[in-house]
């Protein structure tokens, strides 16, 4: 495989999508909706719990909502088990409240509101916090880690490049399909950057252990021998996951589709950056005397 010969265009194409990401977001922005559509776990509101007694639709819950509320984009996720929903808007008053309910009863007469929850700003700041916290523990633990494993803290800055690529394309997905932005994302992000760190270590490894077939200068064949080594580890690995997430987000409720979804793409971003990113970043941060005539 000629990755390293063909990184520029790797890394042309993963500037695209990120671009589109931020295209998104900005048009998302302009047109009042945010730049991401944030749950009111992150921007605080109102949490209520409705059981409708029955069978409903969606579509129909949905304008009742808008109707009684004034607000145009209510989240509204289906109880796993039961005929109940959970709702999320923007703050309202009691008597909003009330009217919401009212309004659902008088289409679901056996509608019963089980709990309704105000999330303060306060809240929703700490878990803002919280999840940059994380994601940066996260970074640079991996950053330390891989530079020792590898006595090159280019081999560690090169996998944390990968990562924020990664992210950024899990960012894009949640812009582009307007996914909620709740407590599931800070899963999501470090479930992706878990599972890709763990395709770039292993080809990292096997970078490693060519070291002794390849002389100094030679890193570019050394590199693309070791992903084409590790080829289709990575891609098999990647399907199987891929596999089972993706029949989580067929047959799951939204709640669970939100959060597989995301994991889909970053999935695929993780495989993708794991071997087409890293190693071309790696090879890119070497002094030109190790890489060789490939340019």
């Amino acid at each position: 495989m000629k990755i390293i010969e063909n990184r520029k265009k790797f890394f042309i194409l993963s500037l695209l999508i990120i671009c589109i990401g931020f295209g998104a977001m900005f048009v998302n922005a302009r047109a009042g909706k945010g730049a991401l559509n944030w749950d009111v776990e992150f921007t605080g509101g109102t949490s209520m719990e409705i059981d409708l007694g029955g069978e409903y639709d969606g579509a129909e819950l949905e304008s009742i909502i808008s109707e009684a509320t004034g607000q145009s984009s209510p989240q509204i996720q289906q109880i796993m088990g039961t005929n109940g929903v959970a709702i999320k808007l923007q703050s309202i008053d009691s008597p909003t409240r009330v009217a919401l309910v009212e309004a659902v009863q008088a289409v679901y007469p056996d509608a019963e509101l089980k709990e309704a929850n105000d999330i303060s700003g306060t809240v929703s700041g700490e878990m803002q916090q919280a999840a940059m916290k994380a994601t940066l523990i996260a970074g640079v633990a991996m950053l330390i880690y891989i530079s020792i494993r590898f006595h090159d803290f280019r081999a560690g800055g090169s996998a944390i490049v990968a990562l924020i690529h990664d992210v950024l394309v899990a960012l894009a997905a949640y812009a582009l399909f307007r996914i909620p932005v709740n407590n599931t994302f800070i899963a999501v992000l470090l479930t992706i950057l878990g599972y890709s760190v763990n395709s770039t270590i292993v080809i990292f490894d096997r970078i490693r252990e060519n070291k002794d077939n390849f002389r100094p200068n030679q890193m570019a064949e050394r590199i693309n021998k070791s992903i084409s080594q590790t080829l289709a580890r990575s891609i098999n690995t990647s399907l199987t996951t891929l596999f089972t997430v993706g029949a989580i987000y067929v047959l799951g409720v939204p709640s669970i589709k939100e959060f597989a979804l995301p994991m889909m793409v970053g999935i695929i971003a993780g495989a993708y950056s794991s071997i087409c990113i890293s190693g071309s970043i790696w090879y890119t941060f070497l002094p030109k005397a190790e890489k060789g005539s490939n340019k």
